[in-house]
């Protein structure tokens, strides 16, 4: 008896093209890479995608279903949940980064997405305008320093100390003294964690748009004429 094999889905596909982009990147995922992956003809893929950019907006898409929707808890605690969860998403999925920005067609996880970032900023009295500034400075602020952390030739959870002391070595320290300071007092440190610097500019820039609020919300509110 002949074994009949799964009816394949649009779901499956997209799933299997976020997991070889994961594995050999992005500029390496073909259609016939991935029809080899799911044990399928290449040709099969195009019932359930028109074509490649189709398949990145389904794999984006899922990457910004990944990422937790903030809520309504307060819109300073929101948006930090959400731009923590943001990064590890970006993390595990480098090659997503430059597609999630550029998407001329986007999928319903990520209209949903930035609907309810805008949301949140709103219903908590942000005014449209500075809504529209908090919304691009923090994904600015997430997608620069996520492009920045994945371009370092150390791991971000730990104190780069044999790095930065071979770097430092072809370098007179009495011609850049402040470098040197600055390698000796945090970068040797052991309890140094590159990665904490993203803890405090995102707590920088919530400190600011708080201010906004607060104090400048009508600089931000359209004159009635």
């Amino acid at each position: 008896m002949v074994e009949k094999r799964t009816r394949l889905s649009r779901d499956q596909v997209l799933a299997a093209g976020v997991e070889l982009a994961d594995a050999v990147g992005i500029e390496a995922l073909t259609m016939r890479k991935l029809g080899e992956a799911l044990d399928v003809k290449a040709m099969s893929l195009y019932h359930h995608v028109a074509n490649k950019e189709q398949l990145l907006d389904g794999m984006t898409d899922l990457v910004f279903a990944e990422i937790d929707l903030p809520d309504d808890t307060d819109w300073r605690t929101s948006m930090r949940v959400r731009a923590f969860s943001a990064r590890t998403a970006m993390g595990r999925h480098p090659w997503a980064l430059r597609l999630m920005g550029s998407r001329t067609t986007p999928g319903e996880a990520t209209v949903r997405h930035h609907n309810a970032v805008l949301g949140v900023l709103r219903r908590a009295g942000f005014p449209l305008a500075l809504a529209a500034h908090a919304f691009s400075v923090l994904d600015a602020y997430i997608y620069g320093f996520a492009v920045q952390e994945q371009s370092l030739p150390f791991d971000t959870e730990e104190a780069p100390t044999e790095l930065a002391q071979a770097i430092l070595a072809q370098f007179p320290t009495d011609r850049y003294p402040y470098l040197a300071e600055l390698t000796a007092r945090y970068v040797e440190s052991h309890d140094y964690n590159y990665a904490q610097e993203f803890t405090f500019g995102l707590d920088l820039i919530l400190d600011g748009l708080e201010r906004a609020l607060t104090v400048g919300a009508a600089a931000y509110t359209p004159a009635r004429e």
